[in-house]
């Protein structure tokens, strides 16, 4: 089991979460972050993606107990092909932590990534990524 490092756990308490919340998370893996989420978001819901297969499986081993309450799933998925399920409800909330897409490493795929992340979101939600203080707020295109 991962433990939150001081870095993951000052992100996670400065995300805006409460009860109730639908969040994602993109690029998730090994899962300790998502682990800490579905303890803030008590009857909500957290869905992690990761583009790798084995960061997936590190996720459903790490997250097992949150998995089998259904806090919490999964999706092998990059960020840049995401789109919500026919039967998901959008999301209120996402963030990410040191994804390539999302941090200016991959403008390209950062674009993609934002138009998808945005259209699985309420018209209100909002993404978060590291490198604030200790997050910044991303804005969405359409926003």
């Amino acid at each position: 089991m991962n433990a939150l490092s001081p870095r993951l756990a000052a992100i996670v308490a400065a995300l805006p979460l409460r009860p109730g919340l639908r969040v994602l998370e993109i690029g998730g893996a090994p899962g300790a972050a998502a682990r800490a989420v579905a303890e803030r978001i008590g009857n909500g819901h957290i869905l992690v993606i990761d583009r790798s297969a084995t960061g997936v499986a590190q996720i459903r081993r790490n997250a097992a107990a949150q998995i089998e309450t259904g806090v919490l799933s999964t999706r092998q998925v990059a960020a840049e092909h995401f789109e919500l399920l026919t039967s998901e409800a959008p999301f209120d909330l996402a963030f990410a932590v040191r994804v390539g897409a999302l941090d200016g490493r991959h403008p390209r795929a950062g674009a993609l990534a934002k138009e998808r992340i945005a259209a699985a979101l309420t018209p209100t939600g909002r993404l978060f990524i590291d490198g604030g203080d200790p997050l910044r707020e991303v804005e969405l295109p359409g926003r």
